[in-house]
């Protein structure tokens, strides 16, 4: 295997301290203004309620910020013992906070607007909405979703298997569980904002505590310019990655085509339009890119597809690198 340097891009995660400063904002407003209101003033409840809730939107905005790595850092010291894939509170509970933000803004409509009732139910919908999406997000957080689709992946039990987009391992952890005497190498740019330190230090950690530190080679590296030879591996895994490649997708899909052998298997887990995806992006979920245009970017790399199906709200596609890919046209 030889080295290329990585192409560095900017985090697609990179605004989430802009949501923060926002958040901080807004809850400002619902603890200072709404209470002032004379019809929250004159209720008991809904003025510590509304104090309540801003100071719960400050106190999660102000955690997205900053205060959540130096709460990390101390937990870390007292319990290492557990892995931590580094999805920190601010975004696995972002959409939870927005809900709390709507839900409040509707209930001061409703009480200072009554005639704009039809605005505020619509702002309760899209509060159940976030909320459910709160809960998608954190089911990706429980130990029965590191889990990988059941296919026919490997090529043996000593294939050496390509992680692409490695994040702090939890699929590498995964494919521990199916690949006895194999190896992976682990690659990402480890510069993600939604993963507590970009993840490289811990991935190193994760795979020391499940004891898969000699079993894994970590490489920072840009998927659009993998630092490796042609036909380097038997197999191939990504989850959750690919589709954050923007307009990079297809040079995504070329090199772990180039990367792995002939008749490898590449399997690949992203999200796509759906209702979960909207509970998640809402309106942004219509701009993820379509089942059949991952299929046509597959076949104009020169994959062939095997099997495809949904798992923890992604859709998955099982592609093989066929012998013979096909021509480009001129």
């Amino acid at each position: 295997m030889t080295s290329r340097t990585a192409t560095r891009r900017a985090s697609p995660h990179s605004h989430l301290w802009i949501m923060g400063v926002a958040g901080i904002a807004i809850g400002a407003g619902i603890l200072v203004f709404l209470p002032k209101l004379k019809v929250v003033s004159a209720s008991l409840i809904l003025f510590a309620g509304f104090h309540v809730v801003g100071a719960i939107v400050i106190l999660a905005s102000a955690w997205t910020v900053g205060l959540r790595r130096v709460v990390r850092r101390l937990n870390s010291r007292v319990d290492g013992t557990r892995v931590d894939f580094g999805w920190g509170p601010g975004w696995m509970n972002g959409l939870a906070i927005a809900a709390l933000i709507v839900g409040a803004g509707a209930l001061a409509l409703q009480l200072t607007a009554p005639a704009l009732w039809p605005l505020g139910w619509a702002a309760v919908a899209s509060a159940v909405v976030l909320l459910t999406g709160n809960l998608i997000m954190n089911g990706f957080r429980r130990r029965d979703q590191v889990v990988l689709p059941m296919v026919d992946l490997l090529r043996g039990d000593r294939d050496v298997v390509l992680d692409a987009g490695c994040g702090a391992g939890r699929t590498t952890i995964a494919l521990s569980r199916i690949l006895k005497y194999g190896h992976v190498v682990a690659v990402d740019r480890f510069d993600a904002g939604y993963i507590d330190d970009g993840g490289r230090a811990l991935l190193e950690r994760n795979l020391a505590l499940t004891g898969l530190s000699d079993r894994v080679t970590v490489e920072t590296a840009d998927l659009i310019r993998l630092p490796f030879d042609d036909g380097d591996f038997d197999s191939a895994v990504s989850t959750h990655v690919y589709d954050h490649l923007g307009r990079d997708k297809q040079r995504g899909l070329d090199e772990v085509h180039r990367v792995l052998k002939p008749g490898g298997r590449f399997l690949m887990a992203v999200w796509v339009p759906g209702w979960a995806m909207f509970a998640v992006a809402n309106l942004l979920s219509l701009f993820l890119t379509s089942k059949s245009a991952w299929r046509e970017m597959a076949a104009r790399a020169g994959f062939r597809l095997i099997d495809e199906g949904m798992f923890n709200n992604a859709w998955f596609v099982l592609l093989e690198k066929t012998v013979n890919p096909p021509e480009t046209a001129v």
